[in-house]
């Protein structure tokens, strides 16, 4: 079977808030909005320049599920646990990052691949996000 990454699914709280970030963190642009009335959801698809999506859903009544504080801890738990982006600059976006609300959760530092570096933050609403650059 041949398959090709479409997006991840991210469920938020707040979908202006959380669209506002990934807009502005990482330069995404709306690809896809929708409501479907029945379930009350509604959600956002937003597009990278490089061609990747980010689904945002919300759903009025919705509960917090994992929020994992830093990847071993989203270990113990089968299941979701994050989404990693390629970075041509890590330390420069880790930090911009940060100032736009991002939590800081393992600062740039190797990578446990050989030629690779990484670091984690987390979105306002706590979802981890591993951050990777290869290293020249």
């Amino acid at each position: 079977m041949e398959a090709r990454f479409d997006h991840v699914g991210i469920n938020v709280r707040d979908l202006a808030a959380a669209t506002a970030w990934y807009r502005e963190a990482f330069g995404l642009t709306p690809y896809f909005a929708f409501d479907l009335e029945g379930p009350g959801l509604s959600g956002i698809v937003l597009q990278s320049p490089q061609g990747y999506r980010i689904e945002l859903l919300a759903r009025p009544g919705s509960q917090p599920g994992l929020r994992a504080p830093d990847p071993l801890t989203a270990a113990l738990t089968e299941g979701y646990g994050h989404f990693a982006l390629n970075v041509p600059e890590l330390d420069p976006v880790y930090e911009a990052l940060v100032a736009l609300g991002a939590g800081e959760v393992m600062k740039p530092g190797p990578s446990p691949q050989p030629g690779f570096r990484m670091a984690w933050v987390t979105d306002p609403e706590g979802n981890l996000i591993e951050l990777i650059e290869a290293n020249p």
